[in-house]
């Protein structure tokens, strides 16, 4: 076996300069946050803004640094086989739930096989742990875990919130498995004690804390007594909370917004790109309109999105080119400046596709039927300004194709009908995944858990199979690269619009803030303190 990381975490920290632990003061924050969660369960996350709420409370198995690389985290160190197919984890021995028990190799194997509940993660199940074989216990504090195929993803998984551990005791006992909420339970910095739907959520410090990833500005319980975040989607009121002195930190900073924080003196404004995936519109190719490339491509040639971008977010939004987001190691430069904003091609391209008539609000028709194109949002995904970007959008096709897009922002429940019963045209998305590769497993293979597309192509299913099978970034790279071509020039499934990212503002006081160094997202508020 080749031994991936030797270190020991506490070595770790301190080669990361960590601090000892000090006394903890009693301080409490208030911090703004744009999205309320559909769960705060880790292991079925899916919004990345929530992604500061499920490090508070959990941990994950190990940490992933900006580079790319892997770091411990609650396992010390692990071993992976010279096939690929074995991993070997040596746990740290000094970890607690916060309901009392203790973490060590069987509540993580519990962890796993939860995975395999019916019904509880499928997308998961068959994406991210598709290799899973079997997680044994060889040790109270060492777990062997079995793939029936080589993962080069495996890492990213055992990185990501899905890996956050959850008290054995708790996954059984919880009145509400699927939000989680108070009474599921793990290892984190701070434990949620109060949820309030619609208005916030409240942690406070786990004071026996003492285990945080490697990379991490001290050791020992966080500096905050208590956080609370409440839940403000509202740009305007944000920053007037902020400014007011109601809180003491948003996320979500809207460009109309930024030239007031910062002239400020007394905040702070901080931002980063996110990793993943760009938010881009996807193309349905199972039906009218775009089952036809020409519609395609004319509805990206009718958009300039540099114009749009400026409108919407004043020069603070940064255009995509591909569906991997530029932050990602794997994102195609080769991409950038291929096409877009040409409304003369965009025009000749409708007309050959057949919808030469003009309806009398002028939109073109064809048939009879005009050509109208339907995205359905849903309203907890929803960020960023892109109810506002779209309302842009659907104004340029108008005016410069004649293209009727209608955009519908409804509840979660309303919005996976219409995906179920394939009643829309584009689907708008960003990913947060660490690993683009991994959100890239999810969009576009034929079977994809959202491939929204409905497109399939076998040779980019076989390159992301390639892929995901191997650890050498180089040869990742180049497969990505083809996968995204295929994506975006050659078939036209997706029209990337910018690079998603996120924004910090806070009183000055407020230090330690920061972003997750993997995702680009809010960090946890671990290490965040107020200086007096």
């Amino acid at each position: 076996m080749k031994r991936l990381t030797p270190l020991l975490l506490v070595a770790a920290l301190a080669a990361c300069g960590a601090q000892p632990a000090q006394e903890a003061a009693a301080t409490s924050l208030t911090w703004a946050i744009e999205t309320q969660p559909i769960t705060l369960n880790p292991q079925l996350w899916a919004q990345n803004k929530v992604r500061l709420l499920v490090f508070n409370q959990f941990d994950a198995l190990i940490s992933k640094a900006e580079d790319g690389t892997f770091r411990p985290w609650l396992a010390k160190s692990w071993k992976v086989s010279d096939d690929g197919l074995t991993y070997t984890l040596d746990l740290r021995d000094d970890v607690t739930f916060h309901d009392g028990t203790k973490f060590d190799a069987a509540a993580v194997k519990a962890n796993l096989d939860q995975f395999k509940a019916p019904g509880y993660n499928p997308a998961v199940a068959a994406i991210q742990l598709k290799a899973l074989d079997k997680a044994e216990v060889a040790g109270p504090y060492t777990l062997k875990i079995t793939l029936k195929e080589p993962d080069g993803l495996f890492l990213d998984f055992l990185s990501s919130p899905y890996a956050g551990q959850v008290s054995p005791k708790s996954l059984k006992s919880a009145k509400d498995l699927k939000f989680g909420g108070i009474d599921l339970v793990g290892t984190g910095p701070f434990i949620l004690d109060r949820y309030v739907q619609g208005q916030e959520i409240h942690y406070r410090r786990n004071p026996a804390y003492n285990w945080p990833p490697a990379g991490a500005a001290h050791q020992g319980p966080a500096h905050l007594s208590e956080i609370t975040y409440r839940f403000l989607p509202e740009a305007a009121v944000r920053v007037g909370a902020l400014t007011s002195g109601q809180v003491q930190v948003i996320e979500g900073v809207p460009a109309t917004e930024v030239g007031l924080i910062k002239k400020d003196p007394s905040l702070a404004l901080q931002t980063s790109l996110n990793s993943g995936t760009a938010y881009s519109y996807y193309f349905n190719t199972s039906h009218t309109p775009f089952d036809d490339q020409r519609v395609r491509e004319a509805f990206r040639e009718a958009v300039d999105v540099d114009v749009v971008l400026k409108s919407v977010y004043q020069g603070t939004a940064t255009r995509a080119w591909s569906i991997v987001g530029e932050k990602s190691p794997f994102y195609d430069a080769t991409l950038e400046g291929g096409y877009g904003g040409d409304v003369a091609k965009a025009n000749a391209l409708l007309d050959a596709a057949g919808w030469k008539e003009r309806d009398a609000e002028g939109f073109r028709v064809k048939d009879g039927k005009r050509l109208t194109v339907r995205e359905v949002a849903s309203a907890p995904f929803v960020r960023d300004r892109r109810d506002i970007l779209a309302q842009a959008i659907q104004a340029q096709v108008k005016q410069s194709a004649g293209i009727d897009f209608q955009v519908k922002i409804v509840d979660q429940g309303s919005a996976q009908k219409a995906l179920e019963e394939n009643q829309y045209e584009l689907f708008g998305n960003s990913r947060g995944d660490s690993d683009a590769g991994a959100a890239l497993n999810l969009i576009l293979p034929a079977k994809g858990a959202i491939n929204r597309t409905r497109f399939a192509d076998p040779q980019v299913d076989k390159w992301l199979a390639t892929a995901s099978a191997t650890s050498d970034q180089a040869e990742r790279k180049e497969l990505y690269a083809k996968a995204q071509k295929a994506a975006v020039v050659e078939n036209a499934i997706v029209f990337p619009l910018y690079v998603p990212a996120d924004q910090i503002a806070a009183q000055k006081t407020v230090q330690g803030l920061g972003f997750d160094p993997a995702s680009g997202t809010p960090a946890s508020a671990y290490d965040v303190r107020i200086r007096t």
